[in-house]
């Protein structure tokens, strides 16, 4: 992994043709180097002096620089980098950390060409332990601090790549470390094999030759009695734990014993010693007198007589404790949050499945999951670092929730948390875990002096081992949580595979509606308008309907909602207002008459708000050859009351070209009456809900007369009134007495297709 030269082998550079760096960038990163030097020399076994390992760094720093900017890119030689350090005896369990530490803070900025290297003057790179070192000419570079930092900011493709250089490095450092370790393990273990075969022959042959073998061991050897007595061991082995002392007379091997003992270490060791196997091999814990933990890569031998008895065991160890806690730090960062330090996904999705796969009749399981409730206007209005500092606080209360050893939380994403509890009561637990967690989050959290307010929202979902997937766990967490969300947030909700599956069934549509406009699904049917005076059709009212090739027939109230949410509901209201706009101009054609039958088409607020919509609807009614006085459009009473002058702007034009302006739903709002002088309004629905005590004889009178008040304000102001959802005679019989002007309603007919609007036979024609 070296040059000729002695350096790092480097093949590619960044600046000139040949692969040189440019001069004011090669200072860059000569002081690069520096910095990295001073952050991992301390922490690295290598025989170098400091002065030795920056020069060896310098060419992997240029190596580094000229990826970030290759293109196209690779990360190869990331990759051969991080191999590079490990032949440089930068196999310390923290020297990876600082290797990656230092290239996410400087790399990026010391590979902009043209652009100087600089820090304030007095910041120090943070070395192991917290400690800085000073920078060149008695600078010092340090990570973050509170102080504006003077570095520049590089963009973000080229923070991507320092991402993925980064794990590219950490790849090939650990893919080296490893083939050195095997190498090492594969010496050892033939060193151990011939000490193993030296130690028998001189059993049975040369006790000095014995005697030369096991004293002049580079690893642990001992031997002890079948009964576990320790007989002797080398100096190898007692310096692994701390001195000749540990292995005082009269001490025995079953002492050794730790609890972190890989299962069924015993049941090897006791067919060992009684013959029934040769060898075996594990790594081992043990704890030394000062409390100190040693991690032993172990062989045991069981060595016989000349007549093939079990005579005595022997023990050859290698010390691996720094190689183990190098894997466990590895394993840690890969199953953690670096934010938080809360376990990460990975480790969450582990235990789950370890959780699904035991006895479904021994294992309960509950999981909460939790999503903060605007965290992203947080973030937006208080920027990312506050926005940190407040997830750090909520997991902090959240770890408080989690006492028992049968529960575990996870940070899963930006605020998102997993929570997981198992045991016989998880169908209660989790849901009094949601409780708390819901009570830790109640404070304000104070942040730079200000008080956040946190609100979470939090689906539940329980279960029994064997029995569900655990994509299905989490899909209907998910939907459960979103549940909570919409019924207002800062609760839990309980997964309940019905309303999981009105969920379900609701995004099925939000996600069918574009093409369904495309594919022609949608269709109109047309209910009657009937002047009340004389019983005749004065109208109708266009009613959008979804033929979905699974759910059938669905109506406006099953999809406009969801129309209005995608911004789909401009183009579908365009369609519907064509539509209706042209089977009028067919209904005046047929009936020879030009003042005839009307369309009403419902307006919504999207569309109200939609800058096209006079353009819109003046194009549409020239196109269909309609004048605007056929046309009636209806707005929701509380889509106008309160509106300003600039929102009312568009139905005013409509209604000085001809367009009817109607007041839909009027009566169920909390509209100040007197407002109606000033909404360029010529007719008002009443809602149905003021008319069902006229449905039978006598009527009630409080209803009677507050559709006399109504339809008498509305006369005084020249507006009609029409009357929603008559289903009687009786019911028609008092509306025509009170003078409403025209009704609608099952009593005259239900919505059908434009055909049957002049055919039909209308139940109260005089």
């Amino acid at each position: 992994m070296t040059s000729e030269s002695g350096g790092p082998r480097c093949d590619r550079g960044a600046g000139d043709a040949a692969g040189h760096p440019a001069p004011r960038e090669n200072d860059q990163l000569r002081r690069f180097a520096g910095i990295w030097c001073r952050a991992v020399h301390p922490l690295a076994a290598t025989t170098m002096t400091a002065e030795e390992f920056e020069g060896y760094l310098l060419p992997l720093a240029q190596r580094l620089s000229a990826a970030l900017r290759s293109s196209p890119f690779d990360t190869e030689a990331a990759y051969e980098v991080g191999a590079a350090l490990v032949d440089a005896q930068c196999t310390e369990p923290d020297a990876l950390p600082a290797i990656l530490g230092v290239i996410d803070a400087h790399l990026v900025s010391c590979s902009s060409p043209g652009v100087p290297f600089s820090r304030p003057s007095g910041e120090s790179f943070p070395g192991p332990s917290g400690e800085s070192f000073p920078g060149p000419s008695g600078e010092s570079f340090s990570g973050p601090s509170d102080e504006p930092s003077h570095e520049p900011l590089a963009d973000e493709e080229a923070r991507a790549r320092c991402v993925r250089l980064q794990h590219a490095l950490a790849a090939g450092f650990v893919r080296e470390l490893r083939e050195r370790e095997r190498d090492e393990q594969e010496a050892i273990s033939r060193a151990a094999m011939a000490a193993r075969t030296e130690a028998e022959k001189a059993l049975h042959a040369s006790e000095a030759k014995f005697q030369a073998v096991f004293e002049g061991a580079v690893i642990g050897v001992g031997i002890a009695g079948l009964d576990g007595e320790v007989l002797v061991v080398n100096d190898a082995m007692a310096r692994m734990f701390g001195g000749m002392d540990f292995f005082r007379p009269g001490r025995n091997v079953t002492e050794f014993v730790h609890p972190d003992d890989v299962p069924g270490a015993h049941e090897l060791y006791r067919e060992l010693v009684n013959g029934e196997r040769d060898h075996f091999r594990i790594e081992k814990p043990h704890y030394r007198d000062d409390g100190s933990e040693l991690w032993t890569n172990l062989t045991v031998t069981l060595l016989r007589d000349s007549s093939g008895a079990p005579q005595y065991q022997l023990a050859l160890a290698e010390d691996i404790t720094e190689h183990r806690q190098l894997r466990e730090r590895l394993r840690y960062e890969a199953t953690h949050d670096e934010l938080t330090g809360l376990p990460n996904r990975t480790l969450f999705l582990e235990r789950l499945d370890q959780v699904l796969a035991a006895d479904a009749d021994a294992e309960r399981f509950g999981v909460c999951y939790l999503d903060l409730d605007g965290f992203k206007a947080v973030n937006d209005s208080l920027g990312h670092v506050v926005g940190d500092r407040l997830l750090t606080a909520v997991a902090e209360r959240l770890q408080r929730c989690v006492k028992a050893p049968t529960e575990l939380l996870a940070r899963v994403g930006g605020d998102e948390f997993l929570a997981l509890v198992t045991g016989p009561a998880a169908q209660t637990d989790g849901a009094g875990l949601a409780r708390r967690m819901l009570a830790a989050l109640a404070e304000p959290v104070r942040i730079e002096g200000r008080e956040l307010r946190v609100r979470a929202s939090i689906g539940v979902v329980d279960g029994r081992a064997g029995e569900i997937g655990r994509a299905e766990v989490l899909r209907s967490a998910d939907i459960t949580m979103y549940r909570a969300k919409a019924a207002g947030g800062n609760r839990f909700e309980i997964a309940d595979a019905d309303s999981n599956a009105r969920v379900i069934a609701r995004h099925s549509l939000t996600n069918g509606l574009p093409s369904a406009l495309e594919k022609g699904e949608f269709f109109i049917e047309y209910q009657p308008l009937v002047r009340l005076t004389d019983g005749t059709v004065r109208g109708a009212e266009a009613l959008v309907r979804w033929l979905h090739p699974l759910h059938g027939v669905l109506g406006p109230d099953q999809f406009i909602p969801l129309a209005e949410d995608t911004g789909l509901i401009v183009p579908l209201g365009r369609w519907v207002l064509e539509q209706a706009a042209r089977q009028a101009r067919e209904w005046r054609d047929a009936a020879e008459d030009d003042e005839s039958l009307r369309v009403n088409v419902n307006l919504s607020p999207c569309q109200l708000s939609h800058p096209t919509l006079v353009s819109d609807t003046v194009a549409v009614l020239e196109n269909a050859g309609l004048c605007p006085s056929a046309l009636c459009l209806e707005v929701t009473e509380n889509d106008l009351i309160g509106a300003d002058e600039t929102a009312l702007r568009p139905l005013r034009q409509l209604a000085d070209l001809g367009v009817d302006i109607a007041l839909d739903d009027f009566g169920t709002g909390y509209s100040n009456l007197s407002y109606l002088r000033r909404l360029p309004v010529s007719q008002l629905k009443l809602d149905r809900s003021f008319t069902r005590g006229m449905q039978r004889a006598p009527a009630d009178p409080v209803d009677v007369k507050i559709v006399e008040g109504i339809v008498s304000l509305a006369h005084t102001l020249d507006l009609a009134v029409t009357v929603e959802g008559v289903e009687t005679a009786v019911q028609a019989e008092h509306l025509r007495g009170l003078g409403c002007d025209t009704a609608q309603g099952w009593y005259y007919a239900r919505p059908g297709p434009p055909e049957r609007l002049h055919t039909l036979a209308l139940a109260d024609a005089s």
